[in-house]
């Protein structure tokens, strides 16, 4: 496979313009270049999702290091360098998939992608929101869900879902209780609840001792009490006002003027701490998806078919749109901002009207 830092078996002034726009005006993924966008002085690949340039600002170079001699800086959302690297994140994230039952060990990663263990660690956290361990760990808690909901014993799930041991399943944030309790709906468990009205209707969020397990959106406060029961039905709510703050942090993500409604700031959930607040749970491509939700930029939407084809897969949109069905954590992972192709708002877990308000603030 090419490097983008290796000339392709082409002359700069034997490439075609005319086809090379078609190409970035069709989002082509398997383009090999890059162009760059005199007005902003960023360069992408072509299939960067980024807003689509005129074409009398764009530039096209043949390779990462003649677009940065020409002064322009790499993306931060399509990231060049990654292909430059030949598909790093694809070989480290593929690799650590097919390898469930075993440890994720850096320099095992960093083997397979021929790079350093800490270029391995510093490259999937900034591009996946987790470092590779906690990936392996969400993935495994996702099985592990799973397996327990549908009735199979706890010893035989623990295994199933990749786990070496039983005392690996409860070690860390992998279900937010422990497997046994899990299975048995949150029997024994107790779980922190607090409830607070917003502009974009009553919000609860609830957690357990190892983070948060439950936000959602209701019409009323026993709606949002009843969403939270039905997650977890045999378990012990209990009312936390410290809880506040998950409140405070998901406003944020959605009104500028905003960043607490009492005065806890959001930076709990910027850059990577937001993970390691609560756990993810759900399988390998709803993973990728809710992570692909947290990249798109407030006021900003992306359709389904646009997410597939960020994610590598452009037949994927009906299982990029489960995906965003099925998301337990609203705002902080906003789904509500992805729209139907032709822009209408197509579909929204907490209802379309509510859905219509939160663009309509992000916007402002």
């Amino acid at each position: 496979m090419t490097s983008f830092n290796e000339p392709l078996a082409v002359s700069t002034s034997s490439v075609n313009p005319d086809a090379r726009w078609k190409q970035v005006a069709a989002r082509d993924p398997n383009a090999r270049f890059v162009y760059g966008v005199t007005t902003t002085g960023v360069f992408c690949r072509p299939g960067c999702a980024s807003r689509m340039p005129l074409r009398e600002n764009v530039r096209f170079f043949e390779t990462i290091a003649a677009a940065q001699a020409a002064g322009f800086r790499p993306c931060k959302r399509c990231n060049p360098a990654l292909a430059q690297k030949g598909g790093t994140l694809e070989k480290i994230r593929a690799h650590i998939e097919k390898n469930l039952d075993q440890p994720v060990r850096l320099a095992e990663l960093g083997r397979i992608a021929g790079l350093s263990p800490f270029t391995v660690q510093r490259i999937f956290k900034r591009e996946m929101g987790a470092s590779p361990l906690q990936y392996g760990r969400a993935l495994r808690a996702g099985r592990l869900r799973e397996a327990l909901k549908q009735g199979e014993k706890v010893t035989d799930a623990i295994y199933s879902a990749g786990f070496g041991s039983s005392s690996r399943a409860y070690e860390g944030n992998q279900l937010g209780m422990t497997p046994s309790r899990f299975a048995l709906g949150g029997k024994g468990e107790r779980i922190g609840f607090t409830t607070a009205s917003t502009p974009f209707g009553w919000m609860i969020v609830g957690a357990t001792e190892r983070g948060l397990c439950w936000l959602s959106l209701a019409g009323t406060k026993s709606e949002a009490v009843d969403s939270l029961r039905g997650e977890f039905p045999a378990a012990e709510l209990r009312r936390d006002t410290s809880l506040a703050r998950f409140v405070d942090a998901a406003l944020a993500t959605v009104s500028r003027g905003s960043t607490s409604v009492r005065g806890t700031s959001a930076v709990l959930f910027q850059g990577q701490a937001w993970m390691e607040s609560f756990d993810l749970r759900g399988t390998i491509f709803q993973l990728r998806v809710w992570q692909a939700l947290r990249m798109i930029p407030r006021g900003e939407t992306r359709t389904y078919s646009q997410l597939a084809r960020e994610l590598g897969d452009p037949k994927a949109t009906r299982a990029v749109a489960r995906a965003c069905a099925t998301n337990r954590v609203a705002l902080l992972v906003p789904c509500h901002r992805v729209v139907g192709a032709d822009g209408s708002l197509a579909g929204y877990r907490w209802g379309m009207e509510r859905k219509r308000k939160l663009l309509k603030a992000e916007r402002a």
